[in-house]
């Protein structure tokens, strides 16, 4: 996906089915006071009115804090989402991670690797910028000042 003159990209310009791209940047997620997540070699998955999700390698993640929560979803393009809680100490993230152990073809880059919901953790990173989640509470978009809306998630954008 390449930015436009103005430096940003429109998740209009994105496509349905959705695309996995390499990163190239360092992302990071902490809660409870530790980084739990620090990655130069993520990918995002791009699809159309979503702002890009971010999926980092196990490697990359303290998957000793994640511990399985209850339930899955079915995507119909990367397949069954498993989805986990993060505590550190006392303090739980529910629900505030997810995986994909056997994605469908074309999405085997992020089997194994987790991806983060940014309203349940403390803070995420792409560079050195914060992230914005994406609006509702299922989508796990992240949203910089780079990437331009409007966003799936939004009251009204149900059907979209």
């Amino acid at each position: 996906m390449t930015f436009d003159d103005s430096g940003t990209e429109s998740v209009w310009d994105y496509p349905r089915p959705p695309v996995v791209v390499p990163c190239g940047e360092r992302v990071v997620v902490t809660f409870g006071g530790l980084v739990v997540a620090d990655s130069v070699r993520s990918v995002r998955v791009l699809e159309t009115s979503h702002p890009p999700v971010y999926y980092l390698p196990a490697e990359d993640v303290r998957t000793d804090l994640l511990v399985p929560a209850a339930g899955q979803t079915q995507c119909e393009w990367k397949g069954v989402a498993r989805y986990w809680d993060l505590r550190v100490d006392a303090r739980v993230g529910a629900r505030a991670a997810w995986s994909y152990p056997e994605p469908l073809p074309g999405f085997e880059a992020i089997r194994d690797a987790f991806a983060f919901y940014p309203e349940r953790v403390d803070e995420c990173r792409v560079g050195e910028e914060p992230v914005s989640p994406q609006p509702g509470d299922f989508y796990g978009g992240w949203i910089t000042s780079r990437i331009r809306g409007p966003f799936k998630g939004t009251p009204g954008t149900g059907g979209w």
